[in-house]
């Protein structure tokens, strides 16, 4: 009896092994667009704690020659003095964003191609708008439940 219950517990064990992790490729595919999304409203919100809060602890950005590994409080700081020097006009996708995942569900990336247009003031009191064209990769990692941003690679042109 005790020989039958082992066979059976190495059979389930192996056989549990040999199984690919499935997932639900809709639905891990509109927790991206959400966060996509929610991005946009952090913008417009100027939120920028909600915007560093969808980063993991092991963030890195790649943009405009250099690798950096921010720590939350530079996101949030950074963010905040982005946020608070202009005024979003537009921060719309141009085309749908491309999203692939990984074979187990574990990571994804996202294509973006964005113009955002927003208007500030300069030192002179003078208003200004400004125009321009991003393009960038977004790796999210799967951390328990829940997507967060673990690398951004951007490049931007102005449209003016």
């Amino acid at each position: 009896m005790r020989t039958n219950i082992y066979i059976i517990l190495i059979t389930i064990l192996f056989v549990s092994c040999n199984q690919n992790k499935s997932f639900d490729l809709e639905k891990e595919k509109q927790e991206i667009l959400k966060l996509h999304n929610q991005q946009r409203a952090n913008h417009f919100k100027k939120d920028s704690i909600a915007f560093a809060n969808q980063l993991s602890n092991n963030f890195i950005s790649v943009n405009r020659g250099k690798i950096t590994m921010p720590k939350k409080e530079e996101n949030i700081k950074r963010y905040h003095n982005y946020f608070s020097s202009v005024d979003f006009v537009k921060w719309d996708d141009v085309s749908e964003p491309i999203i692939r995942f990984s074979d187990d569900g574990s990571l994804a990336y996202t294509i973006v191609d964005k113009i955002v247009e927003v208007t500030y003031t300069n030192e002179n009191g003078e208003m200004y708008n400004s125009s321009t064209h991003f393009a960038w990769t977004a790796i999210y990692k799967k951390y328990g439940d829940e997507w967060k941003t673990d690398c951004v690679t951007s490049t931007q042109k102005s449209t003016e």
